[in-house]
């Protein structure tokens, strides 16, 4: 079923569907110097992972080469995704890249893809199992969605140093995260686990943070907008 496209006057145009995205652009992902990229779950933006095949009708499909192996790759991903337990066979895909740089942010962000500060891809809404994702081209449009992500960038921590403290909080998230959704008790959670109360709570206060919860309830909020439960 083809996907229908909207073109503005202001350079950007709205496209419905992640195959209309990468056939539109992924000849710029092959030669692209510079790739930014801020996420907020798992699913954000993987079909940017490695080559592929575009499905585009001719008696042939294509085949996307891979990306420039001197590209610079810079990604800013949300904390809450180093608890879903795919977490480190996904880094190891994107760290293969030489010139890969992550980021770890513990704020919400808006889910964008800088190509050579030329073009900005930004998704949004989704209905019928599609999103949309608007494609700008805006020069002075595309440099302000850079600054934001220069920010963001620049606030975030570096993945070694996140990542390291975070192991033993994604073996754990999946049990917790159902104590916590049974409103089971820290004691009667405590012992479940094989572990003092101290220690649960403290595992909780991780897992909240690594979650950017203020609370309990807004944990498992968020836990399930990252399909973690």
């Amino acid at each position: 079923m083809p996907s229908t496209a909207r073109t503005t006057d202001g350079g950007v145009t709205v496209v419905r569907g992640e195959e209309e995205v990468f056939r539109r652009t992924a000849h710029l992902f092959a030669d692209a110097t510079s790739i930014t990229c801020a996420a907020n779950t798992l699913s954000s933006w993987g079909w940017t992972n490695g080559p592929r095949v575009i499905a585009d009708g001719s008696p042939h499909d294509r085949r996307v080469p891979p990306r420039r192996r001197d590209a610079r790759i810079r990604k800013v991903y949300r904390s809450g995704m180093l608890l879903d337990p795919s977490w480190p066979q996904r880094m190891a895909t994107v760290l293969e890249h030489p010139g890969a740089e992550v980021r770890i942010s513990t704020d919400e962000v808006n889910e964008t893809i800088i190509l050579d500060g030329r073009l900005a891809i930004l998704a949004g809404d989704q209905r019928s199992g599609e999103r949309s994702y608007s494609l700008i081209t805006r020069r002075e449009t595309v440099h302000g969605i850079s600054a934001l992500f220069e920010a963001a960038w620049r606030s975030a921590t570096d993945l070694d140093v996140y990542d390291a403290g975070a192991a033993e909080i994604r073996r754990l998230a999946p049990q917790v995260l159902d104590l916590l959704g049974r409103g089971v008790k820290d004691e009667a959670a405590a012992r479940e686990l094989g572990l003092g109360v101290r220690t649960y709570r403290r595992r909780v206060a991780e897992l909240m943070a690594a979650l950017g919860a203020d609370s309990r309830f807004q944990a498992g909020v968020r836990a399930r907008e990252l399909g973690l439960v």
